[in-house]
């Protein structure tokens, strides 16, 4: 049996990680007024004992803040930001990616400067409401469906972002393709209902999401980029679509032939949302020859399971590292989980709930 446990390092093109255990992205806004803070720092520092970490959605672009208090990575002093929080992980040895999410259609001015807009493949209005910190629940708006030198601009602001996430100090890059943010909204017919080059077909509908990665690639390298997907995830009013096994099927194929780093597949079932069948998973594995990465409720057990069984080479930890800032100390040494999780502080300001979590008393 190979050395494919979750306690095991792992080679990811030429990072080493110390385990196969990932910190999944988590939203957690803190970021005031954008800027990525000491607070920050204590909290991923807390957890650099994760093989790798990736970082909560960090806008690329002044429209892609659609949540409050998110972090950007488009400006100088938000990598200056950054930096206190790269140095914090790679102090206790740790990895770490910044996960560049755009949030298109799913924002609200309420949580954007002035000079930004709501942009998207389509003027398609999401249903549901969004919180904003000045206005309390908001409807979501009717954005503006981008042209093409607002796509060629979209695509030139992650471009320097992933040059930025350099220049902050990130060990990579993952674009966050899920979730029904910008990048999943050119993938789906129903948020994409465009009749040139970028909508319409599978290939249409992929061309952003590959242009994006294509540019990326020139910037910082193949092998210093991942992505998001989330097939079957219905989060930000994204329903399942005919087709939409082909549409990923296709894209992972694109993937492999860009020979990117890895995909970070998210499987929602666990809050609610239809499961990503295990034919669908298989697909994706057998189509991209880089690193797997699962994600979805996992426990230790069944994420072990799945590295057996060939499934996947790295298992995203989300809420269990919200509570048990040394989950991997845990899961070495057989202790148990913290029960203590107080959801009212998940996109709260401060340290309450954030940086508080005790570490495991002996």
């Amino acid at each position: 049996m190979k050395n494919v446990g979750l306690l095991n390092p792992y080679k990811l093109g030429n990072i080493d990680l110390k385990n196969r255990i990932v910190m999944a992205p988590m939203t957690r806004s803190r970021a005031m007024s954008n800027i990525p803070n000491e607070l920050m720092a204590a909290f991923y520092g807390q957890r650099a004992a994760a093989g790798l970490i990736i970082t909560e959605g960090t806008s690329p672009s002044p429209n892609g803040l659609g949540y409050s208090r998110i972090p950007g990575i488009f400006s100088g002093v938000q990598v200056e930001g950054w930096k206190k929080i790269t140095n914090a992980v790679h102090s206790k040895y740790g990895k770490i990616f910044v996960q560049l999410m755009h949030t298109g259609r799913i924002s609200h001015p309420a949580n954007m400067l002035e000079s930004a807009k709501i942009i998207a493949p389509s003027a398609v209005k999401p249903a549901g409401q969004m919180w904003t910190d000045a206005l309390g629940l908001q409807d979501y708006p009717v954005p503006t469906a981008m042209d093409i030198e607002e796509i060629k601009h979209t695509k030139q602001e992650y471009i320097a972002a992933a040059t930025n996430a350099i220049k902050a100090g990130f060990d990579g890059i993952e674009l966050h393709g899920a979730n029904g943010y910008l990048l999943e909204q050119f993938l789906s017919p129903v948020s994409n209902i465009r009749n040139d080059n970028y909508g319409g077909s599978i290939e249409n509908r992929c061309r952003f999401l590959i242009e994006v990665i294509g540019g990326a690639v020139e910037a910082i390298g193949k092998e210093r980029i991942g992505i998001r997907l989330s097939p079957y995830g219905v989060a930000s009013d994204m329903p399942l679509y005919p087709k939409i096994d082909d549409t990923y099927k296709y894209l992972s194929e694109q993937l492999n032939r860009m020979e990117i780093l890895y995909i970070h597949l998210v499987d929602h079932s666990s809050m609610g949302a239809p499961e990503v069948p295990i034919e669908m998973k298989k697909a994706i594995r057998k189509r991209f020859q880089g690193t797997i990465i699962l994600s979805g409720g996992y426990t230790k057990e069944r994420a072990e399971s799945e590295l057996q069984g060939g499934l996947a080479d790295l298992i995203a930890f989300g809420k269990p590292f919200i509570n048990n800032p040394d989950l991997v100390e845990r899961f070495v040494n057989g202790w148990p989980l913290s029960k203590e999780l107080d959801m009212k502080t998940f996109y709260s300001p401060g340290e309450k709930g954030y940086t508080d979590y005790p570490m495991y008393a002996k």
